[in-house]
């Protein structure tokens, strides 16, 4: 049975224009079958593992914020050891550059002694805040304890650590405490006469070698 000639005359037509375009449209398939085989044969991207980094110079002392850390990606053998997936709300203990990473030495908490087996992070408030002002992390000090009654000094622990100088924090002059805390590496021997002696003497450092 024949089409109606109102049928056939469009499909001749749309036959005709294909036969005239009939290269470019050979030509456009081999493009997208060179393009398919192209990506097919290409290597999978590297794998990447998320680090995260300071988003801008962190000073000492730091509470982290959402805006002060972002992520990276790096190669699996570039991740450092000891990274810290979520860091914010944490203290920094030294200063940290734009685009360093995280990892828990760079922040106050049992880490910081990884590297000084023996000793322990201890927290002590010195009553004296300009005195703390003068210390640095890093610093190796001599803990005196001064008798508020007159009796002798004694040296309660020597050659501490100073692991890191948080600063002051927004409430400290509203909780009625003197001073300011400063994080100290001592030996575990010494924790208990050195916590006893920041709360029943008047504690100063000297500096040591």
């Amino acid at each position: 049975m024949r089409l109606p000639a109102r049928l056939t005359r469009p499909a001749r037509a749309v036959r005709r224009s294909v036969l005239r375009r009939r290269r470019l449209l050979a030509a456009v398939c081999a493009l997208v079958a060179v393009v398919a085989g192209v990506r097919a044969a290409a290597p999978a991207p590297p794998p990447t593992v998320a680090v995260t980094v300071a988003a801008r110079d962190l000073g000492a002392g730091a509470v982290l914020t959402p805006g002060d850390v972002t992520l990276v990606r790096v190669p699996p053998d570039s991740v450092p050891d000891g990274r810290v997936r979520d860091p914010v709300g944490r203290t920094l203990a030294g200063a940290v550059r734009r685009g360093t990473p995280v990892t828990d030495t760079a922040l106050v908490g049992a880490a910081l002694v990884t590297a000084h087996p023996g000793t322990v992070a201890l927290p002590v408030r010195l009553p004296d805040s300009a005195m703390v002002a003068l210390l640095h992390v890093g610093d190796r000090v001599d803990l005196v304890a001064a008798d508020p009654q007159g009796g002798p000094a004694s040296t309660v622990s020597q050659r501490a650590l100073v692991l890191a100088v948080p600063p002051p924090t927004a409430g400290a002059a509203a909780d009625g405490l003197p001073g300011r805390l400063v994080v100290l590496g001592v030996p575990q021997a010494q924790v208990s006469d050195v916590s006893s002696a920041s709360v029943t003497h008047f504690l100063t450092v000297a500096w040591s070698r």
